[in-house]
C-alpha cells in the first residue's frame, strides 16, 4: 500500500521534473513496489519514472510488468531508453517479451541491443516456443573439478555478478560437458584448500534444450529444485532454468485448462489482447457443438411425447434429474482432470476410477433420490398433483436419480481417460460437454425407469 500513500508526492516530483530528488527516493525501493507504483501513473509519467531509476533497477522494474504493459511502454520510450532497459533485462525475461511481439517489432528491438546481448537474444529465440530452450538463461557460473574452494570463491566474486542465481554452481569438464552441480552452502562451509571433486558426485539432474517446457514443471516438482541446468544433445551446459520461469509455465497451463474446461478453445493471448472476432471464433466452436448436442435432447423428449401427454407430472422433474446428472458428471470430470494433470492418476488407473466412481455415484444417487422421494411424499399430503399413485411417481423419480447420477459420474470420470488415451488433452472433456452428454442420456434413463415402474398403472 506504500505506493498509494506516496503517489501524490511522486506525481508532484514528476511534474516539477525534480529528477535528482526522485532518483534519491525511488532507487531505494524494491522493484516489485516500483512496478506497482507505475500502475497509477499516466503514460508519460511512467516513462519519466523509469528514466529516473539507475540502469539495472529500471530493467528489474520493467521485468515485473505484464507483457502488455511492457509493449506499451516500449512504444512510448525513446529508443535510447528502450535500449538501456532491454540490454539490462534477464535473457529469459527478454525472450518472453520478444516472442509475444510481431516479427517486425521484435526485429526492431533486437537492433537496439548491444552486439553481445543481441547474440544471446537471437540464440534463445531460435528454439521452439514450447521448449526448455526458450525458458533458459545463459547467465550461470561454471567451475572445474580440479579447482580448490579458494579458486571457486575468487571466480564467483569476479564472474558471479551477472549470474541469474548463485544458489547452485555447475561443474563442467574441458569440453563444457556438465559433470555435477555444487550447492553454494557446500562451498561456503568447505576448507579453502579442498578440491571441488571431493564435494560432488555424479548424480546431477538436468533438462535438455529440446524438452517440452511442461516436462520441466514435472522435473522441478519431482526433485523439489529452484534451479536446474540445461544441456544440449552433446551434454554440454548451455543454460539454466529457474523456478520463476517454471511458475509462469504452470500459470499458462492452468489458464489454458480452465478455459478449455469452461467450454471454449484456449486463447492464444490474454483476454484483453484477443481481438473480438477471434474471441467469438474461440467461443463459437464449442457453443455450436453443444447446441447440436442439446438438439438431441429435444429429439429424445419428442420420442417420449406420448408418456408426457399421459402423465404430464413427469415433465416437472425432468430439469431436476438431468441437471443432477450433469452436475455429478462435471464434478467427476473436474476431479479426474486435475488428478491426471498432477500425475496422481495414470492411464492404467481407469479400472480403479471406474469402481470408485460407480460407488460414489450410487451413494450420491441414493442421497438425491431419497430427497426427491421425500419431497414428493410431503407434497402429496397437501396436493393431488402427483395423483393417487404418488408413491410410484416418487420411486420413479428416486430410481431415475440414482441411475442418472451414477451414469453422470462414470461419464465425467472416464471421458478424460479416453481422450488422453487417444492423444487429446483431457481438459477438452469440459463441464458443458459432459453436461450435454448426460442431458441426452439422462432423459432416456429417466423415462425408461418411469415406464418400467408406472407401466399398466399411469402409463
Amino acid at each position: 500500500m506504500i505506493e498509494k500513500l506516496v503517489l501524490p508526492e511522486i506525481r508532484e516530483l514528476l511534474a516539477g521534473e525534480d529528477h535528482a530528488t526522485l532518483a534519491g527516493v525511488l532507487n531505494s525501493w524494491l522493484p516489485a513496489d516500483l512496478a506497482s507504483l507505475l500502475q497509477g501513473l499516466e503514460d508519460q509519467e511512467k516513462v519519466q519514472l523509469l528514466r529516473a531509476l539507475h540502469g539495472p533497477l529500471a530493467s528489474e522494474v520493467f521485468e515485473y510488468l505484464e507483457l502488455d504493459f511492457q509493449e506499451r511502454l516500449l512504444e512510448l520510450m525513446p529508443e535510447a531508453q528502450s535500449a538501456l532497459i532491454l540490454d539490462g533485462m534477464s535473457p529469459d525475461d527478454r525472450t518472453a517479451l520478444l516472442e509475444e511481439l510481431s516479427d517486425d517489432r521484435a526485429e526492431a528491438l533486437l537492433k537496439l541491443l548491444s552486439p553481445e546481448q543481441r547474440e544471446v537474444a537471437e540464440s534463445l529465440l531460435r528454439f521452439s516456443p514450447d521448449t526448455v530452450g526458450r525458458l533458459m538463461t545463459p547467465d550461470f557460473v561454471a567451475v572445474r573439478k580440479e579447482w580448490t574452494i579458494k579458486h571457486v570463491l575468487d571466480y564467483v566474486r569476479s564472474h558471479g555478478r551477472d549470474s541469474e542465481t548463485l544458489n547452485v554452481l555447475y561443474v563442467v569438464d574441458d569440453e563444457n560437458r556438465l559433470a555435477a552441480d555444487l550447492r553454494i552452502h557446500m562451498v561456503l562451509l568447505a576448507p579453502l584448500h579442498q578440491h571441488v571433486r571431493e564435494l560432488v558426485d555424479a548424480n546431477v539432474i538436468a533438462l535438455n534444450v529440446g524438452d517440452d517446457k511442461t516436462a520441466a514443471v514435472e522435473v522441478f516438482r519431482k526433485y523439489d529444485r529452484t534451479v536446474l541446468p540445461v544441456v544440449d544433445h552433446l551434454g554440454k551446459l548451455v543454460g539454466i532454468v529457474t523456478i520463476d520461469d517454471v511458475l509462469d509455465v504452470v500459470e499458462e497451463e492452468a489458464t489454458r485448462e480452465i478455459q478449455m474446461f469452461g467450454g471454449l478453445e484456449a486463447l492464444d493471448e490474454s483476454y484483453v489482447r484477443t481481438p473480438l472476432l477471434r474471441m467469438v471464433q474461440k467461443r463459437a466452436t464449442w457453443l455450436v457443438v453443444l447446441f447440436l448436442g442439446e438438439m438431441l435432447t429435444a429429439t429424445a423428449m419428442g420420442y417420449y411425447e406420448g408418456e408426457i401427454a399421459r402423465l404430464p407430472v413427469l415433465a416437472l422433474f425432468l430439469p431436476l434429474i438431468i441437471s443432477s446428472g450433469g452436475n455429478s458428471g462435471s464434478q467427476a470430470a473436474t476431479l479426474i482432470i486435475r488428478a491426471l494433470a498432477l500425475g496422481e492418476l495414470k492411464l492404467r488407473d481407469y479400472r480403479m476410477v471406474f469402481w470408485r466412481e460407480l460407488a460414489s455415484g450410487l451413494l450420491l444417487g441414493l442421497l438425491l433420490g431419497t430427497i426427491g422421494l421425500l419431497r414428493i411424499t410431503i407434497w402429496s399430503q397437501f396436493s393431488n398433483i402427483y395423483t393417487d399413485q404418488w408413491l410410484l411417481v416418487g420411486f420413479s423419480v428416486g430410481g431415475a436419480l440414482v441411475g442418472v447420477v451414477m451414469w453422470g459420474s462414470l461419464c465425467g470420470a472416464l471421458l478424460p481417460f479416453l481422450l488422453k488415451r487417444l492423444g487429446y488433452d483431457p481438459a477438452t472433456s469440459s463441464a458443458p460437454f459432459v453436461a450435454t452428454l448426460v442431458d441426452v442420456t439422462g432423459i432416456i434413463i429417466y423415462f425408461s425407469v418411469a415406464y418400467s415402474i408406472l407401466r399398466g398403472r399411469l402409463l
